[in-house]
């Protein structure tokens, strides 16, 4: 297995057989994963990027919104492990809320079937993923609100209606215009003034 700082190589068991999503839960608590990193499988593949501060600086904003908007014991989570459709998609979203009364699973992880918004924030290294796979993951996983914030060029994507596999909606809005999303399941406005640039 080889891993390199923002993007890594496939892991197969042996030369021919990828590797069980239990089979990577075991070698990932077995491996020193660096502070302030981020480890995800896209695909079968492992990703490995460094947590910015405006990374973190967003994050925090879309959590804290969304603690406003539902109370401090709404369930959202930042960077745990949920599987999503498709083969070894062992997703870490940045910001995942998920419906109320939502319940792990028998491995303890949260189910995909209870997420009911995502949002990522574009790093570098890994901003294929989050426009690629990763948006189509969450589509066909029916996630009905997908919001990516993109520091570099300052500003949101958001993709909602999911329908077959692919999202129906994709709105950009400029970093500084709210991003309304009051017409949704999540029934939120975000605003966008204070997301930092990078």
């Amino acid at each position: 297995m080889t891993i390199s700082l923002e993007r890594t190589e496939t892991i197969a068991t042996d030369g021919t057989e990828m590797a069980s999503s239990n089979e990577l839960d075991d070698m990932f608590e077995q491996m020193h994963i660096p502070e302030g990193y981020k480890l995800e499988i896209v695909g079968g593949t492992v990703f490995m990027a460094p947590q910015r501060d405006v990374h973190w600086q967003t994050i925090r904003r879309i959590v804290r919104a969304l603690e406003d908007r539902f109370g401090l014991d709404t369930p959202v989570t930042s960077d745990v492990r949920i599987d999503f459709p498709g083969e070894l998609n062992g997703f870490a979203p940045d910001v995942a809320k998920l419906v109320d009364g939502a319940e792990k699973n028998e491995f303890g992880r949260w189910r995909y079937q209870d997420v009911e918004f995502v949002a990522e924030v574009i790093s570098k290294g890994t901003a294929a993923n989050d426009y690629g796979p990763k948006k189509t993951a969450y589509a066909r996983a029916e996630v009905p609100v997908y919001m990516i914030a993109d520091p570099y060029l300052g500003r949101c994507r958001v993709f909602t209606d999911p329908q077959d596999g692919e999202y129906k909606i994709d709105a950009t809005i400029a970093y500084g215009t709210p991003v309304d999303l009051a017409h949704t399941v999540v029934g939120i406005t975000f605003s966008t003034e204070e997301f930092p640039r990078d």
